[in-house]
């Protein structure tokens, strides 16, 4: 395996997700008590992500090309996108509210747009298309399985977590990882000027 292409994913796709803070969100939809419900939203909403953003990490790329649209581009466009979303991290006041009744939350929004959304699927296709080897796809791949496997531990244990980071320990996260997610976004951006021009 491909240890600095694991680690170039994992660090994007952490910075991208929020375990923490999705975790935290998760804790706010789902009426407390509720362990089995909880259990398996939990893990509905994981597999569902997991799995769109490897299928559309290795086959989004063939679908773009289809389009007549080249990675160049789609390195610039989701540049950008993540440079949105990296500026509403920071800029942004999130909102907790406890739900009081039981529903189906693991496609939305826990799924999409929080976990699987905009951002992580245009990462997970620029990662996949960076890539280029099998060793560096296979990285890519236990990087996005790895996130999620944190993110589902955090999400079943999200009743202690809140109690131990709290709202505004969540607030600093959530601004500091946006922080960085801006320069992965302007990275994006020139990488994708730089192959266009070069």
């Amino acid at each position: 395996m491909d240890i600095p292409a694991y680690l170039n994913a994992l660090t994007g796709l952490f910075v991208i997700i929020d375990p923490i803070g999705a975790a935290l969100i998760f804790h706010s939809l789902v009426p407390p008590g509720e362990k089995r419900h909880r259990r398996i939203m939990a893990f509905k909403a994981i597999i569902i992500s997991a799995v769109l953003l490897v299928v559309f990490g290795n086959y989004g790329e063939p679908l773009l090309e289809q389009l007549g649209i080249s990675i160049h581009a789609l390195r610039i466009s989701g540049g950008l996108l993540l440079f949105y979303t990296a500026f509403n991290m920071v800029t942004e006041e999130i909102e907790y509210t406890k739900a009081e009744k039981k529903k189906d939350i693991s496609v939305f929004p826990m799924s999409i747009p929080l976990l699987a959304g905009p951002g992580s699927l245009t990462l997970s296709i620029l990662l996949f298309s960076k890539s280029g080897e099998a060793s560096a796809d296979i990285a890519v791949t236990a990087a996005i399985l790895s996130i999620f496997a944190l993110t589902l531990l955090l999400m079943l244990i999200s009743k202690y977590l809140k109690k131990i980071i709290g709202k505004t320990g969540d607030e600093i996260l959530r601004r500091f990882l946006g922080v960085i997610l801006a320069a992965l976004a302007i990275q994006f951006v020139y990488d994708g000027i730089a192959n266009i021009t070069g």
